[in-house]
């Protein structure tokens, strides 16, 4: 018998989420993580008494009532609600896209009104079946608030045309014909009080856990140790990219301590004109209202560069390409024998955290079958 029965590489969302069941299904669990400390890229830290998020905001938000209550036992919940604000030279919009926003553009006061501008717009640049990223955007807002508030902000994002970018990419983000800004219309909603660090800890307590610790480095030894893998690294790094490497987007930070009670007086300002370098500036205070911090703020300055081997990968380039090199490494991962791919890394895809969080729960009722605890 070895010495536990799952491996877990990554410490992020989706391998606390797993060690924390698997645990409480009597199973051994060992957790290791390349980086110097857990939770992923929802990782925060306290500096000048302000939780930091350090690999960029995170904002939780889900309707799964079974994830909210499963998560709501590692941490309490604020009330934060998002509501983004978009910088173009100077000219304050909202976001997302609502009726304030198409009053600042078009001066309209009715749903109706807004409504006519885009849809005579969208027929003014002939589009019935979108194709591209601009094509669906101009279809969904026009392309007054195309040329001003996304173009801009999403070629920085993807270092690539919207002409070149699927379609989809730009389908998260709600149009409402209402006056409401709150970016998630989900039903539950927050920032975990003390940090998303401390909601990890919380489910990590009770289970070994090694950091510093590269899988691939120390694989055989590391396989040796458990009855199977949980990995949620790259997949195509676990297969010493052998078809070739996918792609993906890195984002790097500048944050700043600053003398003074607020930089920008909300959470997230996102500058949508294409010579601001960085796509947006976070005020990480805000996400806890400001509480308990009244003289300093933290603020980051995040920029979307292009990946290449050996960065750290943040957002999967989900175009056609990728996809089809994606598929063929998921072939090759479903004939490993006890390795369990997972995550936003494992499965190459853009995750929101309820949904790595049901992906795990998923996993582990697949793996061991329903716990009761």
């Amino acid at each position: 018998m070895k010495q536990y029965d799952y491996l877990i590489v990554g410490a992020g969302l989706f391998g606390a989420v797993f060690a924390e069941r698997a645990k409480s299904a009597g199973k051994r669990c060992l957790v290791i993580d390349r980086r110097e400390h857990i939770a992923g890229n929802v990782y925060t830290y306290r500096q000048a008494g302000i939780n930091v998020h350090k690999y960029g905001p995170h904002v939780f938000h889900t309707n799964a009532t079974e994830v909210w209550e499963y998560v709501s036992r590692f941490t309490k919940f604020n009330n934060f609600r998002l509501g983004t604000i978009a910088n173009y030279k100077g000219e304050i919009y909202s976001l997302p896209f609502n009726m304030y926003t198409f009053n600042k553009m078009w001066g309209v006061l009715t749903p109706e009104e807004a409504e006519a501008k885009i849809a005579s717009q969208r027929e003014a640049a002939g589009i019935t079946e979108p194709k591209n990223l601009e094509e669906q955007a101009i279809s969904l807002v026009g392309t007054d608030i195309y040329e001003k508030l996304i173009k801009g902000y999403t070629e920085k994002q993807w270092g690539r045309s919207c002409k070149e970018l699927p379609s989809f990419i730009i389908k998260r983000l709600p149009v409402r014909f209402t006056y409401d800004n709150n970016y998630f219309n989900a039903l539950y909603q927050g920032i975990p009080v003390g940090g998303y660090t401390q909601m990890v800890a919380n489910m990590l307590e009770g289970i070994e856990v090694r950091l510093g610790v590269d899988y691939l480095e120390h694989r055989a030894e590391l396989d040796a140790l458990a009855e199977k893998v949980v990995y949620t690294g790259p997949i195509d790094e676990y297969f010493g990219y052998r078809l070739g490497a996918l792609e993906y987007r890195r984002v790097h930070f500048e944050t700043e301590e600053l003398d003074k009670p607020s930089y920008q007086g909300n959470a997230i300002v996102n500058y949508t004109d294409r010579d601001t370098p960085y796509t947006r500036i976070i005020e990480h205070k805000w996400f806890e209202q400001g509480s308990g911090v009244t003289d300093k703020t933290v603020i980051s300055r995040e920029y979307s560069v292009e990946w290449k081997l050996g960065d750290e990968p943040y957002y999967p380039v989900n175009d056609e390409k990728n996809g089809a090199l994606y598929a063929q490494y998921r072939a090759l991962a479903e004939k490993e024998p006890n390795v369990i791919f997972g995550g936003r890394l494992g499965a190459y895809k853009y995750y929101d955290m309820d949904q790595v969080i049901r992906a795990a729960l998923d996993a582990v009722r697949t793996e061991i079958g329903p716990i009761i605890s």
